[in-house]
């Protein structure tokens, strides 16, 4: 007999009856992605206090944030590959095992390259981690129950989003920047014991040969496609050769990849789930999604500690509602697309997603509290009915065994979209706020004005240095001067929000249209569940 917690789930059997500890596999499922998806989020906050410790460029300051997002992007479909042939629960404790050393690692480091160093190797075990939470829980789920914790998980997901930012937030008002990274990881350490003791193996039981030129193919081909675009966002111009040669080299290779795949014996990715519009839709969702998700965030920790003068802390708060909108949609989406349908579902909440940031309009730097936490509720709603729906689309066209895959699927779509999130409406942003600035930097020294039109926060740290300096040697006028570009910084930046916001809602309407034209439609009683072969 196999001791409790420790069966093989290998067997291939679509009618199996659910694991009898599911419910414990999937509390430590959301500890486990609740590790990845804050040690990405805690980082957002403390932006401005990096700037200030470890004397960051605003260049070097992205990099720390997007070293992450192009290694996890960039391994996600190796590792959940890889999940599928050598197994989730070893590839589970071996990614919290290197994202904890990872984050230590960051915590004590000493300059701005060595926090980009180990904030990619974090990349490489959030990359194996999170994957394989979503491939366990299909794994040890059947399929009447599947849809109600993919709502759970998802629930979870959106109380991270915010929880991160809320916690660094925290920590920086008591404690030393290095100590945002070492927040998860005594969570890492519970999300290893519990895999331990509550969560089964399972591989996919034949998995043939591994295909190796396709897993490298589909690394060089994503890092190459993120590199470019965060590249991109940076503001060097997109027609630059360090933005053109990774993005039309990356697009290339994933050609490539797909020319091979189809014609593999052993493919790394069955390509032919995509000929699925159940599959391409709930894909497409989930990646305009985290576009909206990963990009609003971006600008709006700008709005909150930029223009309405936030600490850390109160900027951390002030996202709660959207996770709290997640967290209370996402497990009920599943049971309304039970009953109304996916399409329906995830329609309704890209429409709210879309109210959301038209309602962005009516911000500025003295919105009242109650109008911003109102748009983040109603954002949050949108974005948690549309998670678990998309992902539980997804994960019922592929075969219970090649679930790794899938849910690799899932998770490359979301960084990808992400990423796309952050450099496209980044780059608006900035070019926006740039244009709208203008030359009111011209009252600062001539050697910071360049790096003065990046951001807001740039602006208002040289306006504050160059005040400080002009108070220092007694000139009043200087002085003035660096107050009145502080005032034209936040209403150029409240601008250049509006101007994006509006990019924002139009991304979520073609969302809500790609949804109605092709997700499927409430599922007839006792019709069969969709699988691939």
């Amino acid at each position: 007999m196999t001791a409790p917690g420790r069966e093989d789930l290998a067997a291939p059997a679509e009618e199996r009856p659910g694991y009898a500890r599911r419910w414990w596999v999937l509390a430590t499922m959301t500890v486990c992605l609740l590790v990845v998806i804050m040690g990405n989020t805690t980082l957002n906050v403390a932006i401005p206090t990096l700037q200030r410790e470890l004397g960051a460029t605003q260049g070097e300051l992205q990099w720390a944030v997007d070293a992450y997002i192009v290694v996890f992007a960039g391994l996600l479909f190796s590792w959940g590959v890889i999940g599928d042939r050598i197994g989730r629960r070893r590839v589970l404790l071996i990614g919290l095992t290197v994202f904890a050393a990872g984050s230590v690692l960051a915590a004590f480091s000493d300059s701005p390259l060595e926090l980009i160093a180990w904030r990619a190797v974090m990349g490489v075990g959030g990359a194996a981690v999170q994957p394989t939470t979503l491939a366990v829980l299909t794994n040890v789920f059947p399929p009447g129950e599947r849809g109600r914790a993919i709502g759970i998980w998802a629930a979870t997901a959106g109380l991270a989003v915010a929880g991160g930012p809320l916690a660094s937030g925290a920590v920086l008002t008591h404690y030393w920047w290095g100590a945002i990274f070492l927040i998860g990881v005594p969570v890492a350490v519970l999300g290893v014991v519990a895999t331990l003791v509550f969560v089964p193996e399972s591989r996919d039981p034949a998995p043939g040969r591994l295909d190796v030129p396709g897993v490298l193919l589909s690394i060089a081909a994503l890092a190459g496609l993120v590199y470019g675009i965060i590249h991109g966002g940076s503001g060097v111009g997109w027609t630059t050769p360090g933005v053109l040669v990774p993005l039309l080299g990356g697009a290339l290779l994933l050609a490539l990849f797909v020319w091979l795949q189809r014609r593999s014996s052993h493919p790394a990715l069955d390509v032919s789930l995509f000929r699925n519009p159940a599959f391409s839709a709930a894909a497409a969702a989930l990646g305009l999604n985290f576009f909206a998700l990963m990009g609003a965030t971006f600008y709006l920790v700008y709005y909150l500690q930029g223009a309405r003068g936030y600490d850390p802390l109160q900027s951390g708060a002030a996202l709660i509602p959207v996770a709290l909108g997640m967290a209370l949609m996402a497990p009920r989406s599943s049971r309304l697309a039970e009953r109304f349908g996916a399409k329906a579902v995830c329609a309704g909440g890209f429409v709210l997603i879309t109210l959301s940031f038209l309602g962005f309009q009516l911000l500025d730097q003295a919105a009242p509290l109650w109008l911003l936490l109102t748009a983040l509720t109603v954002q949050g709603l949108g974005m948690g009915a549309v998670m678990a729906p998309a992902t539980e689309s997804i994960m019922a066209v592929v075969p219970r065994e090649k679930a790794g895959a899938g849910a690799a699927v899932n998770n490359t779509v979301r960084q990808v979209g992400g990423a796309l999130g952050v450099a496209i409406l980044g780059s608006v942003l900035a070019t926006a706020y740039a244009a709208n600035v203008g030359r009111a930097v011209d009252v600062l020294p001539a050697d910071v004005r360049a790096e003065a039109s990046t951001s807001i926060a740039a602006t208002l740290e040289a306006a504050r240095t160059t005040a400080e300096q002009a108070r220092a040697a007694g000139d009043a006028q200087a002085v003035a001067a660096a107050g009145a570009l502080e005032d034209t910084a936040r209403d150029a930046f409240v601008s250049a929000m509006h101007l994006t916001a509006v990019g924002t809602a139009a991304a979520s309407a073609v969302a809500a249209v790609v949804v109605l034209v092709w997700l499927p439609g409430r599922r007839r009683p006792g019709a069969r569940e969709v699988s691939a072969a």
